[in-house]
Order: C-alpha cells, then sequence, then structure tokens
C-alpha cells in the first residue's frame, strides 16, 4: 500500500537499480505523469478522497513498481540505440578491426555528429548567450520573469532534443522524454523549480561550450578528411590532367609515378585513422553528453 505517488516513485527507482540511469529517468517520468494525471482526474470526481484511496485503484491498473521495472528492462533489451557498441567478434583480427571501420556504422554516425556539431554549436550558443542577455535586461519589466521562465523552459527542451541527437549518431543511450512537470501547480512554484533545476544549468553552460567543441571538432575532420581524400586523388589528377603538386614562380613539381601507389595508400591510412579517431571522440563526447543532459 502506497500512501503517496512520491513513495512509489522511491520503490521503482529501487526496483531499477542496475538499468541505466536514462532508462531510470524515463521510468520515473511515465510513471509520475501518469499517477499524478489519473490522480487529479479522480480527485475532481471524489474531492473528498484521500490521496492514499483512490492512488491504490491507480496503482493496481498502472502496475507494481517491481512489474513496471521489469517491463523497462525488456524494453531496454529489445530497443537498445541503433548504433550501442556491439560486442567484439571473437575470431575478428586486429588488422580487420582496423580496416572493418569503413563498415562500422558507429564511425560513420560519430563523424557526422563531429560535422554537424559546429551547425549545433552555433545555435546553441547563440541561443543561450541571446536569451540569458535578454533574461537579464527584461528582470526589471513586467514581462521578465515570464520571458526567463519561458527561456529556461526552452533550455531543457534542447536538452530532450540534444539527447535524441546524440543516441541517434553516437549511440549512447539518453532520455528520450523530458522530465515530469506537475502543470497543477502555479506559476511562482514551477518557476522556482525549473531556477533550482540543476538539469538547466548544466544544459545551459552544455550550449555555450559547445561552441568551441564544434569548431574544433568541425576543424579537426575537416581537415584530416581533405588531406586524405587529397592524398588519395592527386595521383588519378595528375595521371589524367597533369595537375601538379605545387607550382613555385612558374615551376610546376610532380609527385614521381613510382611514389603513386604510396600518395594513395598515405591518404587511405589517413582516412582509416581519421573514422577511428571520430569514433573514440564520439564516445567520448557521448559520455560528457549524458552527463550534462540527464539528471537533476
Amino acid at each position: 500500500m502506497f500512501n503517496s505517488v512520491d513513495e512509489y516513485l522511491q520503490k521503482l527507482k529501487d526496483a531499477l537499480q542496475g538499468c541505466d540511469q536514462a532508462t531510470v529517468q524515463d521510468a520515473l517520468a511515465d510513471a509520475e505523469d501518469h499517477l499524478r494525471t489519473a490522480l487529479v482526474r479522480l480527485k475532481e470526481t471524489q474531492p473528498d478522497s484521500k490521496e492514499a484511496d483512490p492512488l491504490a485503484a491507480i496503482i493496481e491498473d498502472y502496475g507494481s513498481p517491481e512489474e513496471v521495472a521489469s517491463a523497462y528492462r525488456e524494453i531496454e533489451r529489445r530497443l537498445p540505440p541503433a548504433l550501442a557498441p556491439a560486442a567484439q567478434s571473437p575470431g575478428r583480427s586486429s588488422w580487420g578491426g582496423f580496416f572493418g571501420v569503413v563498415a562500422d556504422p558507429r564511425a560513420w554516425g560519430a563523424l557526422l555528429y563531429m560535422f554537424i556539431s559546429l551547425l549545433t554549436g552555433v545555435l546553441y550558443f547563440t541561443w543561450a548567450v541571446t536569451g540569458l542577455s535578454l533574461s537579464v535586461g527584461l528582470i526589471v519589466l513586467i514581462i521578465g520573469l515570464p520571458f526567463l521562465f519561458l527561456f529556461l523552459l526552452s533550455v531543457r527542451g534542447i536538452a530532450l532534443v540534444e539527447g535524441r541527437i546524440v543516441e541517434a549518431l553516437l549511440g549512447v543511450r539518453m532520455p528520450r522524454r523530458s522530465i515530469f512537470v506537475d502543470k497543477t501547480k502555479g506559476f511562482w512554484a514551477r518557476f522556482k523549480e525549473l531556477v533550482s533545476s540543476w538539469l538547466v544549468w548544466k544544459t545551459l553552460f552544455y550550449m555555450l561550450l559547445m561552441l568551441p567543441l564544434g569548431v574544433i571538432y568541425f576543424s579537426i575532420f575537416v581537415t584530416l578528411i581533405s588531406l586524405g581524400l587529397s592524398m588519395v586523388a592527386l595521383p588519378v589528377v595528375q595521371l589524367f590532367i597533369h595537375f601538379p603538386l605545387i607550382t613555385i614562380n612558374s615551376n610546376s613539381y610532380y609527385i614521381p609515378s613510382w611514389q603513386f601507389p604510396l600518395w594513395a595508400a598515405g591518404g587511405a591510412f589517413i582516412l582509416l585513422v581519421s573514422m577511428h579517431f571520430a569514433k573514440l571522440l564520439g564516445r567520448v563526447h557521448g559520455w560528457f553528453a549524458k552527463m550534462m543532459l540527464m539528471g537533476e
């Protein structure tokens, strides 16, 4: 018998021990949303009843903490992130692993994330700086607090959106729904919750940090990919259209034909190393994003 929603949520959290923290957050948000919404509806029809009375019927319909935890464990087993790390094949050689990165979707996903991080970094940084500046400037006016409230709500929404991008491209399990917000509370109560939310301020810091990170990621991989492709393509270009390696004072310098395979192999090696580096950096950034974009 549970006397309150908070007591049920604590039992559910205990039952989910050992699960991914993103799974726990989703399960708690779903349960709180369902229980509190159903409780409000029942209290409207039964205003004189105590919380524990209708709550027992709601929990019986929704499921015990152990049943809900078991259901979420099964969901996680059946629906892992699309690019979640797979178990290493026991018979695979180190050379096979090195060249096999070309067929690894996690490497391509991480590489794509590195390229789009510049765009998302600019958007996040602009939104954070503009929102904070306007919030501080408008705080003395009557619209200041409502504007700050909406801005902080948008930051919480950006945490969810960025989490979905990270899970889709980096294969790191992130929350798939936002933290529950009790809409029956008044403006001041919800405003205090937002201002005191550790998640909101962590997300703001993440948004500001994404601009320099995006510039670094984009610059590194544009340089590496361009260098690798140039080294692979230059022998072919020189062979068919006689394009020189370099021109100084009207003097053109060409690659000797015996060096063509060396240049192509060197370029291919740089491309393979770039993909391995993108995969490694994606794993590190996924860990950082998970730390910053979830939990209170």
